[in-house]
């Protein structure tokens, strides 16, 4: 920096540059430059090579603002947006931006009081068993009804909901609503669904998980053995060694465990070989490429094959093709979801499908009887 800049601490791990003289937006990206380069270099601690990585917001007066509380919060608003495109960077602040954060402010508003006021519904996508046909599963997706908004999708409030804390209160009650309705279906006369129910990094890492898990289950009724919680591999990568006790106390309880979006990772196989893992489920992105170049085909088929040698249940998701669905059922594939077989639905429509399937397959079996 030069004499006439300033160089301040906000606070935290938040630094504050001004640079006066009307920099320019070349000027401001090369000194952003330089300081990532000067960030970059190791820290030597206790013979230890250390990293840090810096993240820089960027707002030039008078197009961003014409008075410090503006310039400020246009900064940090570019700031965010260079954490989210993956750290290490610099943004420059646009109004899109801006537009982006009031978004997000209303949304996390809005999200705070969604559960108490029964906005939160979940829906649920069939599994079904290639080796029989019968629907075998249910995998329950969160689904936000807003009163204004309408019907959103869980990728435009699940990151917000993490970022700011939201997700473990939610966590908690898609689990209780998912066993509850489980249970339901097997009171109504259904032969038994497994439910499938995704954990959030947060959740998973919550000291009360496991008492919260083992108090749906008494709750609920539903037999440990009908629950499935997915993790996925960043879940694992917190710290292998508490994830792996967390692990074997949830098999303890008879619950079971299953690997989202495998194949998508670096260390999915170390995890395969030391966690307790039931299930393991191919990321719709291999899916996908069984129609591109042969490559993909041979691609996804290896990362089947790998599941499998390990001893693990297999579930392909995504599959939307009669022709995806062919080469599963070569590879052996033990179970898939998917549009092909049915979008995620409301528990009453699920409902439905199970008795229509219970009904299609009393009548089988009754035409066989006969003959």
């Amino acid at each position: 920096m030069r004499a006439s800049d300033t160089v301040s601490r906000q606070g935290g791990d938040e630094f504050v540059l001004l640079v006066p003289d009307g920099a320019q937006a070349a000027a401001a990206a090369q000194l952003a430059e330089k300081i990532l380069q000067a960030l970059a270099a190791p820290h030597m601690i206790l013979g230890h090579e250390l990293y840090i990585t810096c993240s820089i917001g960027i707002s030039l007066c008078p197009f961003d603002g014409l008075d410090t509380e503006a310039l400020l919060k246009n900064a940090d608003t570019a700031m965010y947006q260079a954490k989210s495109a993956g750290r290490n960077n610099y943004q420059f602040f646009t109004p899109a931006m801006n537009t982006r954060a009031v978004e997000r402010q209303a949304i996390e508003s809005s999200l705070r009081h969604a559960l108490l006021r029964g906005e939160l519904e979940l829906y649920y996508q069939p599994k079904v068993d290639l080796r029989s046909g019968r629907i075998c599963g249910a995998e329950a997706l969160m689904r936000w009804n807003h009163p204004e908004w309408g019907l959103l999708m869980p990728d435009r409030f699940i990151p917000i909901a993490e970022e700011f804390g939201l997700i473990v209160n939610m966590g908690r009650w898609v689990l209780l609503t998912a066993c509850m309705q489980a249970q339901q279906w097997k009171s109504a006369g259904s032969a038994w669904v497994d439910v499938a129910v995704n954990v959030s990094t947060l959740e998973f890492c919550h000291p009360e998980f496991l008492a919260n898990v083992r108090e749906v289950l008494a709750q609920s009724g539903l037999p440990a053995r009908h629950l499935q919680l997915e993790i996925t591999e960043s879940v694992l990568m917190r710290d292998a060694a508490s994830c792996a006790e967390t692990l074997r106390q949830l098999k303890l309880m008879g619950v079971t465990l299953a690997l989202d979006d495998f194949g998508t990772g670096y260390s999915s196989l170390s995890y395969l070989n030391f966690l307790p893992i039931d299930v393991v489920k191919i990321d719709r992105s291999f899916v996908q490429s069984i129609n591109g170049p042969q490559e993909g085909s041979m691609l996804a088929g290896a990362v089947i094959a790998m599941g499998q040698s390990l001893g693990k249940t297999i579930v392909a998701e995504g599959v939307e093709l009669e022709s995806e669905l062919a080469y599963l059922q070569t590879m052996r594939c033990e179970a898939v979801q998917g549009f092909l077989f049915s979008h995620p639905l409301q528990a009453e429509q699920f409902s439905n499908l199970l008795k229509r399937e219970q009904a299609s397959m009393a009548a089988m079996n009754f035409s066989n009887w006969k003959v």
